[in-house]
C-alpha cells in the first residue's frame, strides 16, 4: 500500500458528506465537504470547487443521523436541498430522538424547524416554552432578512430568503464581503455628481439603448427599431414599477418577444436550453423545472422577492436571487434571459443602488464577458443536468423522469450573487464612467472645433465622428464629399483638438 492511499484510508466523512454516502443521496454537492482523520492537524484544500477540510479525531461527532446532522449545521453550513433530500428518506423516529435528546440546544431546534419547514409534516413534540429565540441562519455567514419572523414553536427567528416553495441562500463569502465593502452605489453617485444634468440625460438615452441591443445580443438576436424602442420604454419604468409579479412578467413576456411567441400564462410543456451537436442529436446544457412544479415555484419566487423587499436585503443580493432564480425556472418558452437582465435592472432601480437619473448596462459588460457570465448560470446548471434524468423524442421534445422541484426550490446563488458584483463595478467603469467622460470631451471638443469655424451643429458632430473613426484625422474623400468649404488650416487646428481631446481614437463610442 502506498503512502498516500494510507492517509486516505484514515479519513472518514462527516457531516453532509457522511449523509449524503449513508444514505445514497442524488444531491448536488455542497460547497463545503468535512472529513475526519485518525491523526494528524485540521487543515484545508479544494477540489472540483468544493473546499474540503480535514478534521482531527476529536472532532467525530458519532455515528448516529443527528450527530452528522448537528456537524452539518455547525461546519459545512445550511444546505436546504441536501436536507430536503434526506428528510424524504430518513425515518421520523430518528430525526425525533435527536431532538427530544436535546431539546432546548440550538442545532436541535434548528433541525426540528427545517423538518417542518421543508417536508410540511408536524413532528408530535410540544412547543418550546422557555429560552431565547435563536437566529436560523447565523446573519455574519449568510445574507439574511430583517426583522426574522419569530417561531414560538421552536423559538427560531426565521431569518431566511424566501419560503418553502423557492428559498435560495447566499453565503457572506470573503469576496461577496470584499464587494460590498467598496460601497458601488456611493462611488457611483460621487462620480456621477460631477457631470451636468443635460449631459447625463444624454447619457441615459445612450444607456437605455445599448443595454436593450447587448441584452438581445447575447442571445444571438437583432432587434429591429421597433422592437428596440418597446424594451427601451420598459428599461424606462424599471425604476417605477414592480414587475415581480404573475401579470406583469406575463405582460414583460408578451412585450419583449416575438408576438407570435407571447403567452398568456406560465408554460405548460416542458423545456430545456439545448444545441443541435449533429444530425438528429441536440445537447442538452440546462434541462428546466417540470410545468407541473412551475406554479408552486414561481409563487414561492415572487413571495421571496417581496420578503427581500421587505426585509433590508442588499440590492444585488435582492436582484441575484429574483432574476437568476426566474432563469432557472423558466418559466417562458421564449423572453427568459431578457426577462431575467431585466429584473437585475427593475430591482436595483427600485432600491436606490443605481442613481435616478442613471441606469447600469450590465448586459454590455455581461456581453463583453460572456464565458464569466456563461459560467454564473453554469454553476447550478451543470452540477443540475449530473441528476436530472430525461428523455428526448424524435422532435426534441424532453420528458423529465425524476423528481427535481426540490434543485430548483433551495439553490446556493454565492457564486451567482459574486458574478452580478463583477459585472456591477465593470460596467461602472468600463460603461458608465468612459461614457459620461467620453460626452464631456465630446462637448468641449465641439466647443473648441465651433470657436475655429461657426458650423451648424450637425457639420461639427459629423466632423468629430469621421475623425475618430479615422485616427483622428479626416479623410480626403470625406473632406471632398463634406467638407470642401474648409480651408487646409481650419482642418489642421480642428483635427489637433479633436487628437488633443481623444488621442488616436480609432473608433466612435458614442
Amino acid at each position: 500500500m502506498t503512502e498516500n492511499s494510507q492517509v486516505q484510508a484514515t479519513l472518514r466523512p462527516a457531516g453532509y458528506s457522511a449523509l449524503v454516502e449513508m444514505y445514497g443521496l442524488d444531491v448536488i454537492p455542497n460547497w463545503h465537504s468535512s472529513l475526519v482523520t485518525n491523526s494528524g492537524i485540521r487543515r484545508i484544500g479544494s477540489a472540483g470547487g468544493v473546499v474540503e477540510e480535514v478534521y482531527p479525531p476529536k472532532y467525530w461527532p458519532g455515528d448516529s443521523l443527528g450527530d452528522h446532522l448537528e456537524f452539518a449545521l455547525k461546519y459545512d453550513g445550511t444546505n436546504l436541498a441536501i436536507l430536503a433530500t434526506l428528510f424524504q428518506k430518513t425515518a421520523e423516529k430518528d430525526l425525533l430522538s435527536f431532538v427530544k435528546s436535546k431539546p432546548t440546544g440550538k442545532y436541535a431546534r434548528r433541525l426540528w424547524f427545517l423538518y417542518e419547514f421543508l417536508t410540511g409534516k408536524t413532528l408530535p413534540l410540544d412547543d418550546v416554552k422557555h429560552g431565547n429565540y435563536i437566529d436560523l441562519l447565523d446573519p455574519d455567514e449568510y445574507h439574511t432578512v430583517i426583522p426574522a419572523r419569530r417561531v414560538r414553536r421552536q423559538r427560531i427567528n426565521d431569518n431566511l430568503l424566501g419560503n418553502s416553495r423557492f428559498c435560495p441562500t447566499i453565503r457572506r463569502t470573503e469576496t461577496l464581503r470584499t464587494l460590498e465593502g467598496a460601497n458601488v452605489p456611493k462611488r457611483c453617485r460621487q462620480a456621477v455628481s460631477s457631470y451636468p444634468p443635460e449631459l447625463l440625460k444624454r447619457a441615459l438615452s445612450y444607456l437605455y439603448t445599448k443595454e436593450t441591443k447587448s441584452s438581445f445580443e447575447i442571445e444571438h438576436i437583432k432587434p429591429g427599431s421597433t422592437r428596440t424602442e418597446r424594451f427601451v420604454a420598459l428599461l424606462q419604468l424599471a425604476q417605477r414599477e414592480d414587475f415581480c409579479e404573475k401579470p406583469k412578467l406575463i405582460d414583460l413576456q408578451n412585450r419583449i418577444v416575438d408576438p407570435r411567441f407571447s403567452e398568456s400564462d406560465y408554460r405548460k410543456s416542458q423545456n430545456y436550453v439545448g444545441e443541435a451537436v449533429a444530425w438528429r442529436s441536440e445537447k442538452v446544457h440546462f434541462a428546466c423545472p417540470k410545468p407541473e412544479d412551475l406554479e408552486d415555484l414561481m409563487e414561492g419566487l415572487i413571495a421571496s422577492h417581496k420578503r427581500m423587499e421587505e426585509g433590508g436585503v442588499s440590492a444585488v443580493v435582492h436582484a441575484v436571487a429574483v432574476a437568476y432564480g426566474f432563469v432557472f425556472l423558466h418559466p417562458f418558452e421564449d423572453g427568459n434571459g431578457r426577462i431575467h437582465r431585466f429584473l437585475i435592472h427593475n430591482i436595483l432601480a427600485r432600491r436606490g443602488f443605481t442613481p435616478k437619473e442613471i441606469m447600469f448596462p450590465v448586459s454590455a459588460s455581461m456581453l463583453k464577458d460572456l464565458a464569466d457570465y456563461d459560467a454564473s448560470l453554469e454553476a447550478f446548471s451543470r452540477p443540475l443536468m449530473a441528476l436530472v434524468e430525461y428523455s428526448l423524442d424524435e422532435e426534441g421534445r424532453m420528458t423529465v423522469e425524476n423528481d427535481t422541484a426540490r434543485w430548483y426550490s433551495y439553490i446556493d446563488m454565492t457564486s451567482q450573487a459574486e458574478a452580478l458584483f463583477r459585472f456591477i463595478e465593470q460596467t461602472i467603469d468600463a460603461e458608465l464612467l468612459e461614457e459620461l467622460a467620453f460626452l464631456a470631451s465630446y462637448d468641449e471638443t465641439k466647443r473648441s472645433l465651433q470657436e475655429i469655424v461657426d458650423m451648424p451643429d450637425r457639420k461639427v458632430d459629423l466632423f468629430i465622428r469621421f475623425c475618430l473613426r479615422n485616427n483622428g484625422r479626416l479623410s480626403a474623400r470625406k473632406r471632398a464629399s463634406h467638407f470642401d468649404s474648409l480651408t487646409k488650416d481650419e482642418i489642421t487646428r480642428m483635427e489637433q483638438a479633436i487628437r488633443s481631446a481623444y488621442g488616436n481614437s480609432t473608433s466612435d463610442s458614442s
